[in-house]
């Protein structure tokens, strides 16, 4: 199993920083590396996810909800054909620090037979789409508060 693991601080309370990483809709708007979302908000659905890995070409694939704690994790657990083959579990973690800041966890697991294979080109570019869509909400976070 390997892990990518991008951490930032944000100057705005838990509640706004959910409240956007949430609206899935307005994805297009800020996020540089997850263009789109779409499906319920609820353990045990399915989505619909297009990113697109810094250099890279635009990927779209259908993970299914595993965690929704509101306010603190969220995250998707999604595979390539079939699983293990290819498999990420992509997470979101709200640690609240004060009532005015917010550690953004973003981080995702990967397992199976063509992780190694595969994890020397993608962990430079995704390693990259995570900082900047972490930035991203930082600042969009950070207007709002």
């Amino acid at each position: 199993m390997k892990e990518i693991r991008e951490d930032i601080q944000i100057l705005a309370p838990a509640g706004v920083v959910w409240s956007i990483l949430m609206d899935f809709e307005k994805y297009p708007e800020w996020n540089p590396f997850i263009l789109s979302i779409s499906g319920k908000k609820e353990k045990g659905a399915k989505l619909k996810v297009k990113l697109q890995p810094l250099g890279q070409r635009t990927m779209t694939f259908r993970p299914t909800v595993i965690e929704l704690e509101t306010g603190k994790h969220f995250a998707w657990l999604g595979k390539v054909l079939f699983h293990g083959l290819f498999d990420g579990e992509h997470h979101f973690k709200l640690i609240e620090k004060d009532e005015h800041t917010t550690l953004f966890r973003h981080y995702e697991y990967f397992s199976g037979i063509l992780v190694t294979p595969l994890m020397k080109n993608l962990m430079g570019p995704t390693r990259e789409g995570f900082a900047a869509m972490n930035l991203a909400l930082k600042q969009r976070a950070e207007q709002i508060k």
